[in-house]
């Protein structure tokens, strides 16, 4: 595994000198892999679908706190009561098993969110205080009234019940218990449910959430008793002195034991995109200190200050996105990524990615800023490698000759130096709807350096075809690309790009559940778009009367248009308004069929996507003629979508056809 060696480096030393906090030199970048309200997007499942291209180009997935809220409101998980209880709205603790696992297997490590500031009762048949006991292992784990601060809530709480903790010893929050971490059981509590995070469930490391809510130095304790190597905490604060003040207050031995989000930073790229400023970035924060920067986790946003509604609209980047991510993304600290910028700016993120870790850039990379004016903030950063230059805003900038336009983009540029040595693609790795071009550069030295490729896999040599410099090649079909540095005869540093390209095809995509034997069922779909478009009436949705036995199930079911490529809808089922529903199911594009479990977890039912037992043993499509007859295709709902002459195969029929289940001359055939 490449990322997480760093555990292995000396069996023989102690445990306590491998914490740290956060690695020295880190080359890694984060991927916040949830956002508000994103109970689809951050299914277990769906995140373990995405895997192989996440693992591509990030080293640590952040992901909610996982355990059961008790609630049908998760949260996001931030009203926690069960801490060893694994199953939430995201999923249940074998799928959340399954998706670490996933990750792990590709050299990538999951950040647990930790929420130990405050928890929540146990709710049913309890009060406000009562905790729920739990087991694990044989012993049994509880708080108690004496867990309890004793000014929580403003005081409010010892007015009702005799909590005997001691004062708080960071901020009161009032929507929940804040925990006394100077109670040993509460240390105790804390530091058994860390150690099943990551020895028993398998976390890399953790995120701590409201920092400010408690001492600095329990975050020093609990990482050293558990050994946590990644772990960076959540202090609020825009003030450059205040987080360094934490973090030097988080410390075991003298020495620092976490990281923590670099909110100047954030302050400062939000500024400069918000205000077309780009002066303000050079007002950085714990990355822009030499001293601190390897305990920088970079960003410009995340699920608290994103735009909600109108209702909260809360305190997000508002424009140029792609350059506030250029920049963090070039620049030291440690990078972590907004799930919703991966999606919607992923070739541009890719390919900031790739070209950080070509040069070596790492948390704790210096750098000289060239340019801090209004219109042009521009600094030459120097990775383990070689160097770069990121240039963000509209203003021109020239960089010498020893470097090469490498990335381009709204208001942002990137330059890499040619003592790289490298080639360079100019479209990353991924699916296209239709040809196009890729541009070619050799970052060399060598003047007369050329480019060899190939596009069927296989790797280039010095007899393969050559290009010079800043030549465009057209991909026009899928294609694995691989292309070499060709200098003084020698081919180096192959680089592989691996391209699919299928034209979309306007369809429809049929949802099924089997009968869970309620008296009727709504099914209520939106779509993944800006306005979340409802597609089947407001909530509860509508009734769905139609049904179809397959293999002799009865299942019911609606079809819905997939319009574009990226289209993609959500589904819960339902039986009715204030009434018993699963959860969030999606994103859907294709065919799918689903099975209620038979108990609720956080109040919902969750569903199993059967669709792969469903089409198991259904014919595929093969090359073989249908008989001497013409051949006509329907879709299982039994619509006709085309025909073709006699003798035609069912690969022919089915060509261009998006994936799914097909009736063809009366043979059942999956796509």
């Amino acid at each position: 595994m490449r990322r997480l060696s760093t555990l292995f480096l000396s069996m023989a030393m102690p445990l306590m000198m491998l914490a740290q906090g956060w690695p020295a030199n880190y080359r890694g970048v984060m991927l916040q892999g949830f956002f508000w309200d994103s109970f689809v997007d951050t299914q277990w499942t769906n995140l373990e679908n995405e895997a192989d291209e996440i693992a591509e180009y990030f080293d640590l997935v952040w992901v909610p706190q996982s355990g059961n809220c008790n609630t049908s409101y998760n949260v996001m998980g931030y009203a926690p009561v069960y801490w060893w209880d694994q199953n939430c709205t995201f999923g249940t603790e074998a799928q959340l098993r399954s998706m670490i696992n996933k990750y792990k297997q590709k050299g990538v490590g999951v950040i647990a969110d930790v929420v130990i500031n405050h928890r929540g009762s146990v709710g049913v048949g309890g009060s406000w205080v009562d905790f729920p006991a739990e087991t694990y292992k044989g012993v049994t784990y509880q708080l108690g009234l004496a867990d309890i601060c004793k000014n929580d809530d403003g005081g409010n709480t010892a007015k009702n019940y005799p909590v005997t903790g001691a004062n708080d010893t960071g901020e009161d929050w009032g929507g929940m218990r804040d925990l006394d971490h100077t109670s040993k059981n509460v240390q105790d509590n804390v530091i058994a449910y860390l150690k099943f995070l990551k020895n028993d469930l398998g976390y890399t490391g953790f995120r701590y959430d409201m920092t400010k809510g408690y001492a600095a130095k329990f975050t020093a304790l609990y990482n050293s008793a558990v050994g946590a190597e990644y772990s960076v905490g959540e202090y609020w604060d825009g003030n450059v002195t205040a987080l360094k003040t934490w973090l030097n207050n988080a410390k075991t031995d003298n020495v620092i034991q976490s990281a923590t989000f670099d909110f100047t930073t954030r302050y400062s790229v939000r500024d400069a995109c918000n205000g077309n400023n780009w002066s303000k970035l050079a007002n950085r924060g714990l990355a822009g200190d030499k001293a601190y920067r390897r305990y920088a986790v970079t960003f410009i946003e995340n699920h608290d200050t994103q735009y909600r509604s109108a209702d909260s609209p809360n305190d997000p980047i508002k424009n140029y996105i792609q350059a506030g991510n250029a920049f963090i993304l070039c620049m030291p600290g440690t990078p972590c990524v907004f799930l919703p910028h991966w999606k919607s700016c992923k070739n541009e993120i890719k390919q900031l990615i790739s070209m950080r870790k070509l040069a070596g850039i790492t948390n704790q990379s210096g750098y000289a800023e060239r340019s801090t004016a209004a219109n042009l903030y521009a600094a030459e950063v120097t990775g383990e490698k070689g160097k770069l230059i990121v240039a963000c805003g509209g203003g021109s900038y020239s960089p010498s000759a020893d470097y090469a336009l490498a990335i381009t983009g709204n208001n942002y540029k990137v330059y890499a130096a040619k003592s790289l040595e490298a080639p360079w693609a100019s479209v990353p790795s991924g699916e296209f709807e239709k040809a196009f071009n890729v541009t070619l550069t050799a970052l060399s030295s060598d003047a007369g350096a050329k480019l060899v490729y190939t596009t069927n896999g296989t790797e280039p040599t010095a007899q393969s075809t050559a290009v010079s410099s800043g030549t465009a090649i057209s991909i026009k079909e899928s294609c694995t690309l691989k292309v070499g540095l060709l200098s003084c005869g020698i081919v180096k540093n192959v680089i592989t790009r691996n391209y699919k390209i299928e034209a979309f095809v306007p369809h429809t995509a049929t949802v099924y559940v089997k009968d869970p034997g309620w008296s009727q069922i709504y099914f209520y779909a939106w779509a993944n778009d800006a306005s979340n478009t409802q597609l089947n009436g407001g909530w509860p949705g509508k009734v769905v009367t139609d049904t179809k036995v397959i293999d002799g199930v009865k299942w019911y079911y609606k079809s819905f248009d997939i319009k574009s490529k990226d289209y993609s809808f959500n589904i819960i089922f339902d039986k009715g308004s204030s009434n018993d529903q699963t959860v969030d199911i999606g994103p859907i594009n294709e065919d799918k069929y689903y099975e209620l479990s038979a108990t609720k977890t956080n109040g919902k039912y969750t569903v199993t996507d059967v669709t792969s037992k469903i089409t198991a043993g259904i014919d595929g499509p093969t090359a073989e003629d249908l008989g001497n007859v013409p051949v006509r295709i329907y879709s299982i709902n039994g619509q006709m979508l085309r025909s073709l002459p006699k003798g035609s195969s069912a690969i022919e029929a089915l060509k261009d056809m998006p994936k799914g289940i097909y009736i063809i001359n009366g043979r059942k055939i999956v796509n």
